[in-house]
């Protein structure tokens, strides 16, 4: 597996793993080997090594905002996201913002 080049070289797929943290988003394109898996990706990429208080859960990582696991196969073109945990939920701060619309 390397970091993107020119060219992917026989082989090889190319995908983008991508972090967004509140103050800094990342995005790397790699080259990985065909049949390499998400957790393969993120390895190669160096964002565990970019964002040292950041630990990646297993959990919350996906392709194309679709949850997956971290032994997903992956296929040319495909954008590995690794999630990070909300701060509030989205339902309830919605909710609240409208009884408060409704009291004015």
């Amino acid at each position: 597996m390397t970091t993107e080049t020119d060219e992917t070289e026989a082989g090889q797929i190319q995908v983008e793993v991508v972090l967004a943290m509140p103050q800094r988003q990342l995005l790397v394109s790699v080259s990985v080997d065909e049949g390499s898996t998400l957790a393969d990706a993120i390895a190669c990429s160096g964002i565990s090594e970019q964002f040292e208080d950041f630990e990646i859960d297993p959990a919350k990582v996906g392709i194309f905002g679709r949850k997956a696991s971290m032994d997903q196969v992956l296929r040319n073109g495909d954008r590995v996201e690794i999630y990070r945990a909300l701060i509030a939920d989205p339902k309830k701060i919605r909710r609240e913002r409208a009884l408060e619309q409704a009291k004015t």
